[in-house]
C-alpha cells in the first residue's frame, strides 16, 4: 500500500495534489504519506501479534524528526547506528530504553552517550568491540547491556552492498565462535550484561526463505543462550523487501501477479506466517529492526525537467534533481519509477534517460527506459524514495539541500526547509 494515485489526472499524495506543493516549495522536494508510514508499521506489527515482540524502526533508512516523532506516538523502539540517530530519538519523543545501537565503529564518545542515554542494548559486532564497552562501562561504574550480532552465512540473494549476513561481509561475528564468546564475557566482562542476540542478514529481500532459512539455524543458539546466559531477546534483524517497480496504473498486486513466482514481493503476513511459528516456543521478545519497508513506499522526490537534449544515439531529459538528492541509481543501481505530475494527452511512451546536473557520468535516475511524454518545464515523481533518499543526500557540487514535506490526509507540512546559499557555507572559517 501506498498513498500515490492519480485523481483527475493529477497525482496526489494521500489527499494532497503534489503540483500544489511544488508551487509552494519549489524542486527538487521530497514528499513522504503519513498513512502508508503508519499502515506499514500496524500491519508489521500485527504480523507478530503471535509472539512478544517490538518493531524497532531502522532511523538509518530515513531520520527526519517528524517521521520519527510520528512513529514514537505509535509506540515503535528504534534500531540506531550512531550517536546523531540517537539525539535525532530522543528529539523526536522517542524513548532510548527502546533503542539498540548497532554498527561496527561505535565511539566512545558514543558510548558513553548511549549508555548515559540508558538505551536497551548494544549491538556488538566483534569481540574487540564488547571488550571495549567493557572497559568504557567500567569507567563509568556502569554495566552496558549487549547483544552480540551472529553472521549465520546465509546468502539473503540482494544486491552485494546491501548483503550482511555472509562470511566475507564486514557484520556480526561467525555463527560458530558465538557461544564460546558468551561464556568469556560471563567470565572475563564484568560490566557487560549479556541481554540478548541479534542477527540481520541484508536488506531489499523479496523471498521469505532466507529469513526461514536464518531463524532455523540461529534458533537453536538463541535457546541455549537463553539457558545459560539468561538473554530475554532475539533480534531478527530487517531487511523485508518493498516494490518498486511499481505502476500506478495498475497498482503494485496487479504489477506482481504478472511476474513469475520468484519474483513477487514478499508480503508481510506471508512473511509473519513463516517466521512468527518458528519463534513461538523460545519465550524470548522478538525485536524486528524494518526500516526500508517502513517509509520506502511512503515518499517521493519530485523534480522539474529543464531541457531535453536530443544526440545521435540517445534522448536525455534533463532535470533538477541530482545524485546528490537521490544516489540509489548511482551507487545500488536502484530503480525508480518515474512518472509524471500531470498525465498528458499523449500515451505514448519514448526511450530515454533521465538525468541531472551533477558532473558526474553516473548522475542519471534512469537510463534507455520507455517513459510517458514530459516536456522542459513538467515536474516528474520519482517513486519510493522514502527510504534511503534525502537521508544520504549530500551537498557535492555546492548544491543546496531540498525540502521535506509529511502529508497527513489533507494537511501538508514543511518538515525541512530548503537550504539556501548562506546554509552551504555555514560552519566554515
Amino acid at each position: 500500500m501506498h498513498g500515490f494515485s492519480y485523481k483527475n489526472e493529477s497525482l496526489f499524495c494521500d489527499d494532497v495534489e503534489l503540483s500544489s506543493l511544488v508551487e509552494e516549495h519549489g524542486t527538487p522536494l521530497y514528499v513522504y504519506s503519513a498513512g502508508t508510514i503508519l499502515d506499514h508499521y500496524r500491519r508489521l506489527d500485527q504480523a507478530l501479534s503471535g509472539v512478544s515482540h517490538e518493531v524497532a524502526y531502522a532511523v538509518k533508512a530515513n531520520s527526519n524528526l517528524s517521521v520519527l516523532r510520528l512513529l514514537a506516538h505509535e509506540g515503535a523502539g528504534f534500531d540506531i547506528v550512531s550517536g546523531g540517530e540517537l539525539f535525532r530519538v530522543i528529539k523526536a519523543g522517542g524513548d532510548p530504553a527502546h533503542c539498540t545501537f548497532a554498527g561496527v565503529g561505535k565511539t566512545r564518545d558514543e558510548i558513553v552517550y548511549a549508555l548515559e542515554q540508558g538505551i536497551y542494548s548494544f549491538n556488538v559486532e566483534s569481540e574487540e568491540e564488547l571488550r571495549y564497552l567493557n572497559e568504557v562501562a567500567g569507567e563509568l561504574g556502569m554495566i552496558a547491556p549487549a547483544a552480540v550480532r551472529v553472521n549465520p552465512n546465509v546468502d539473503a540473494k540482494t544486491h552485494k552492498y546491501i548483503s550482511t549476513g555472509k562470511s566475507e561481509n564486514k557484520f556480526g561475528i561467525d555463527f560458530d565462535a558465538i557461544a564460546g564468546l558468551y561464556e568469556r564475557a560471563a567470565k572475563e566482562l564484568p560490566h557487560i550484561r549479556m541481554r540478548g542476540l541479534q542477527m540481520h542478514i541484508g536488506s531489499q529481500l523479496t523471498s521469505v526463505a532466507p529469513f526461514v532459512e536464518a531463524v532455523e539455524k540461529v534458533a537453536p543458539l538463541a535457546r541455549q543462550l537463553k539457558e545459560r546466559h539468561g538473554i530475554e531477546f532475539w533480534s531478527i534483524g530487517g531487511g523485508i523487501g518493498i516494490v518498486y517497480q511499481d505502476s500506478l496504473e495498475s497498482g503494485p498486486s496487479q504489477w506482481w501477479e504478472s511476474k513469475a513466482e520468484g519474483e513477487r514481493p514478499l508480503t508481510i503476513e506471508q512473511y509473519g506466517r513463516e517466521v512468527v511459528p518458528r519463534l513461538k516456543d523460545l519465550g524470548l521478545k522478538i525485536l524486528v529492526e524494518p526500516g526500508r519497508f517502513i517509509v520506502g513506499n511512503a515518499g517521493v522526490l519530485v523534480t522539474r525537467c529543464l531541457y531535453e537534449k536530443k544526440g545521435s544515439a540517445k534522448t536525455f531529459r534533463i532535470v533538477d534533481a541530482g545524485m546528490n538528492d537521490l544516489i540509489r541509481p548511482a551507487l545500488y543501481e536502484g530503480h525508480h519509477e518515474i512518472v509524471p505530475l500531470q498525465k498528458a494527452a499523449d500515451s505514448s511512451l519514448q526511450k530515454v534517460d533521465v538525468v541531472g546536473p551533477i558532473c558526474e557520468s553516473g548522475d542519471f535516475f534512469c537510463q534507455d527506459r520507455e517513459l510517458p511524454h514530459f516536456a522542459p518545464g513538467d515536474c516528474v515523481a520519482l517513486m519510493s524514495a522514502g527510504a534511503y533518499g534525502f537521508v544520504m543526500a549530500s551537498n557535492y557540487n555546492s548544491r543546496p539541500l531540498p525540502a521535506e514535506v509529511l502529508v497527513e490526509g489533507e494537511t501538508a507540512t514543511l518538515v525541512r526547509k530548503r537550504q539556501t546559499l548562506d546554509d552551504l557555507i555555514e560552519g566554515e572559517l
